[in-house]
């Protein structure tokens, strides 16, 4: 029993990406796909560090996490064969929401929210194929509304 727990310990030790799965820092993206340095391959495996998911043949494929330098949660989301695809919320650093919404396909499909700093809402629409549709609300940051962005848009134009 010993000997095994010598040999992980020094897997671990000279070895840290095979016991701890590759950081992003490891890894270099060529054409849309994500390779480990000195390697040919397009990568399969797991990140870890600040940001944290699953890539399969090159292409971000799962649920994702990111980290902001305080250790707290700065976005979490999931990918389908390299894009965005699900629900995806981001926070600042001190855990404040910021927005909400959903992908598809890795475009904004359907309702999202978006908050200022201080938690104020500041947006709030439908996306439809990545582009605003449908009616807007727009707030500064005092939660007044922000007549010159609010309306109704259409194909991402606003036409009112």
């Amino acid at each position: 029993m010993r000997h095994i727990l010598t040999s992980v310990v020094l897997i671990v030790l000279l070895f840290p990406a095979l016991a701890l799965g590759e950081t992003m820092d490891d890894l270099l993206k060529r054409e849309g796909l994500y390779y480990k340095k000195s390697n040919d391959v397009p990568f399969t495996g797991k990140t870890t560090g600040q940001i944290q998911g699953s890539f399969k043949d090159g292409k971000e494929d799962g649920p994702w996490v990111g980290y902001h330098d305080n250790g707290r949660v700065r976005e979490k989301g999931t990918y389908k064969d390299g894009k965005p695809d699900g629900p995806y919320v981001s926070y600042n650093d001190n855990g404040q929401l910021l927005l909400k919404g959903t992908f598809k396909d890795g475009k904004a499909e359907g309702p999202w929210v978006y908050y200022h700093d201080n938690g104020q809402l500041w947006s709030k629409g439908t996306y439809k194929d990545g582009k605003m549709d449908g009616p807007w609300l727009n707030y500064k940051n005092d939660g007044t509304v922000w007549e010159k962005h609010t309306g109704t848009y259409k194909n991402g134009v606003k036409v009112d």
